[in-house]
């Protein structure tokens, strides 16, 4: 279970990492047995760096195939561990850019530390967090997927009619129960506040914008496929605004593939009320919550 402190103590530095990586060859983030993850490939290099078994807590626990352009992350380090990130001469500089440097050596070519900095008083990468923003991709081009692109974006091989996914998505947003479109985990809520879900068309190229304080499992490529039925003609754009009366996971609808999905951004509050959004991240909602606010 994630139970990070709420700041760095007990002789623990705290440190923010910024990630981006392409997921597809990755078994998602969260460490497991005999699979390779990206937490697992960070984990390791950062225990090379600092001689110590560490363990890296991520904003968003990403699925097998999904990338990240921007991916947030935290580790705690003994202090006295910290001085083996310096290099011998020091160099007018960021505090942790070597850091970075030796972790692009470590690192396979699949995923990237971007930047190292020392986490303010009360950030936690995943409690702390406002919003996460995702992007998903897609084309409908009758080639498919540009060779560049392929690894990133999802071909389609039917019309969609984006007006359509743009009126059920409307349906979708705000604080509702998304059981309908989450894998069920014991203990967790599925209680979401989905800010943004929209859609923008250029030719071929389809991509899709959504954004909520949290995602449960599989959450935006249910969403999407959801959508897919809409805009394929199979649904009505109200269908999807019925799933929401659902207290289980829907059979209705396939989930989007893993490929067009990437993790683009994080919110986080200003640095005095880091500790305060952690309470109300924590605070678990319930059905009653979402009928009082719909009241």
């Amino acid at each position: 279970m994630n139970e990070p402190a709420i700041d760095s103590g007990g002789g623990l530095v705290r440190l923010r990492l910024d990630v981006a990586y392409d997921g597809t060859d990755f078994a998602g983030w969260a460490t497991q047995t005999n699979q390779r993850t990206v937490a697992g490939a960070i984990d390791d290099a950062l225990s090379t760096v600092f001689r110590t078994p560490v363990i890296t807590r991520a904003a968003g626990r990403t699925d097998t195939g999904v990338h990240a352009t921007g991916q947030v992350a935290h580790v705690d380090v003994p202090a006295e561990s910290i001085p083996l990130a310096y290099p011998r001469t020091p160099r007018d500089e960021p505090e942790f850019q070597p850091l970075v440097r030796r972790l692009s050596r470590l690192l396979p070519e699949d995923v990237r530390v971007l930047d190292v900095v020392r986490a303010p008083a009360g950030f936690d990468a995943r409690f702390s967090a406002l919003r996460r923003h995702y992007e998903y991709r897609l084309t409908t081009a009758p080639f498919g997927v540009l060779p560049r692109e392929a690894r990133f974006v999802t071909p389609w091989p039917h019309p969609l009619d984006v007006d359509a996914m743009r009126v059920a998505s409307r349906e979708l947003q705000g604080l509702n129960d998304f059981a309908a479109f989450c894998r069920a985990r014991e203990g967790a809520t599925t209680i979401r506040n989905l800010q943004r879900l929209d859609w923008v068309r250029d030719g071929d190229s389809i991509v899709g914008y959504v954004a909520a304080d949290a995602f449960c499992w599989s959450m935006v490529r249910s969403l999407v496929g959801a959508l897919l039925a809409v805009g394929e003609g199979r649904r009505e754009p109200r269908w999807c605004a019925e799933l929401l009366t659902s207290t289980r996971r829907s059979s209705d609808f396939a989930t989007a593939p893993a490929r067009g999905l990437t993790l683009v951004g994080v919110d986080y509050p200003v640095d005095a009320e880091l500790e305060a959004r952690i309470l109300v991240t924590r605070d678990r909602r319930t059905p009653d919550e979402v009928g009082r606010i719909e009241g």
